[in-house]
């Protein structure tokens, strides 16, 4: 089963890299570097924060970011200890400077992506909102494909960890946390 995925994942790098552009590979970099150390939804839960209707949604956001990045990091990472496909290219091939981490499986960028995405889905946020959230969490784990430090099926566990998480995160939140103590009358 694992040489399964790892030929579908060879052939969609095949596939992937013929698409490659100078154009397209900044904006990629660009991607991937936002969600570096989760630095663009450390920028998302400031806002909510700020937002005194928000509010309780910032704190489920960094919780769902911390159980993402414990699971995944911190557990799953080392427990699979799956190498990164860019260790197999030569220099002149990356696009990107090999990540510090060594191990790929699952995308931590995607992971936390996916968390942020849930949590503003189900704690209902507006569409204008939720869209370009979900669209940067989609762009970030396609990145890593394209950039060929994550396998598409890192990518994809991924997003179904950051989904469970976050999905997690505003069940154990709700169930604890009484909602009206975050908000303030207009």
């Amino acid at each position: 089963m694992f040489a399964r995925l790892k030929n579908l994942d060879d052939r969609i790098f095949d596939n992937i890299t013929r698409i490659h552009r100078p154009v397209v590979n900044k904006i990629m970099v660009g991607a991937s570097k936002l969600g570096n150390a989760g630095i663009v939804w450390w920028f998302v839960i400031i806002l909510f924060l700020i937002v005194p209707a928000w509010r309780f949604s910032g704190l489920v956001v960094i919780f769902a970011i911390g159980l993402t990045s414990l699971m995944g990091e911190g557990i799953i990472k080392h427990a699979v200890k799956r190498i990164r496909p860019c260790t197999e290219l030569d220099e002149q091939d990356k696009l990107i400077k090999d990540p510090r981490a060594f191990y790929s499986f699952p995308s931590g960028h995607t992971a936390s992506s996916f968390a942020v995405s849930t949590v503003v889905l189900l704690c209902g946020f507006p569409i204008f909102v939720f869209e370009p959230i979900l669209l940067l969490s989609i762009t970030i784990g396609f990145s890593r494909v394209y950039l060929r430090v994550h396998y598409l099926t890192d990518v994809v566990v991924g997003m179904f960890l950051g989904i469970i998480c976050g999905i997690a995160s505003v069940l154990l939140f709700h169930a604890i946390i009484p909602q009206d103590i975050f908000f303030v009358a207009p």
